[in-house]
């Protein structure tokens, strides 16, 4: 076998030849034969042979397995390193949000409870040197008293929107619905609250979560100064993704407001930048049946 020995091979009287496991390859099968008298041909025949290999050792599936193999090592170093980037983008951005969170903490006590107690000092300096005019000193009392409790109430809510106990939507709508309860009691309105018995297990975010409760504070502080209502009605309305918080009035309507007015204007556009920073909708209209209707809408079961 050309290729395969180097020598004839005396096979004897069988006429077989047996080859086991050729490699891969082109070959030429010689034979020569002699008859009873011993006469040699010395011509012989030969037959040209080619072994096929299996398809795992074609060039083609070796040239494939190679690339296939490349491509894994490439696809897991990808991967991996992806992961780990991702991870680190998202430790960057909880880092990132806890800073805003203290920036902002920060900047309600700096607003909110520095200015009430600057004021409570001035109004206590007043009351020593306004201390022979007992009705002086009466009117400072109180409004030393109602600064004190407007403190409170701050800090109140500077405690409750840091507690990440109150980070759902459960949480949220108890404390908008107390506070506006409060509030509206204190104006002398009527109200109405139209709540879910059971709310969904939805976790909110404390950016989410603040931005929501100042905006209904202020729609609620606007009826209560702008809307000359007699009774507000305060609804939740669950439509997955999102939740809508309404407040509707019976008040004078939108038409009826003073345009001109700077603190309303502000209220306004507060409110809706406040809905848009959380990925949410501010809507204010007419109301079915008269008065003014504000729409709060947000995504919930976002962190």
């Amino acid at each position: 076998m050309a290729g395969y020995e180097w020598e004839r091979t005396e096979s004897g009287n069988p006429r077989v030849a047996r080859y086991s496991k050729l490699p891969p390859a082109h070959y030429r099968f010689q034979v020569t034969a002699c008859n009873e008298d011993g006469v040699w041909n010395e011509a012989g025949s030969a037959l040209a042979l080619m072994v096929q290999p299996p398809f795992w050792r074609t060039w083609w599936f070796l040239a494939g397995t190679a690339v296939g193999f490349l491509g894994t090592i490439i696809g897991l170093v990808h991967y991996f390193s992806t992961q780990k980037l991702q991870r680190q983008l998202e430790n960057l951005r909880q880092r990132e949000a806890i800073e805003r969170e203290r920036a902002r903490i920060a900047r309600d006590i700096h607003d909110q409870l520095g200015a009430s107690l600057t004021q409570v000092s001035m109004l206590g300096e007043l009351v020593e040197s306004d201390k022979s005019f007992p009705v002086e000193v009466e009117a400072h009392a109180r409004q030393i008293c109602q600064t004190a409790r407007e403190t409170t109430r701050a800090l109140d809510e500077i405690v409750w929107t840091v507690n990440p106990s109150n980070d759902t939507l459960d949480g949220l709508i108890t404390y908008v619905c107390k506070n506006a309860q409060d509030y509206l009691a204190m104006a002398g309105l009527r109200y109405r609250l139209d709540v879910p018995a059971q709310l969904p297990d939805a976790p909110i975010s404390p950016e989410a979560r603040h931005n929501l409760f100042l905006a209904s504070k202020e729609a609620i502080t606007n009826v209560v100064r702008h809307a000359q209502a007699s009774s507000v009605w305060i609804r939740l309305r669950l439509e997955p993704p999102t939740f809508s918080l309404e407040i509707e009035d019976n008040g004078r309507g939108v038409a009826g407001r003073d345009e001109k007015t700077a603190q309303w204007r502000n209220g306004l556009r507060n409110m809706r930048k406040r809905m848009e920073d959380i990925g949410g909708s501010f809507f204010i209209g007419p109301a079915p049946g008269g008065g003014t209707l504000v729409r709060l809408s947000a995504p919930f079961g976002r962190r």
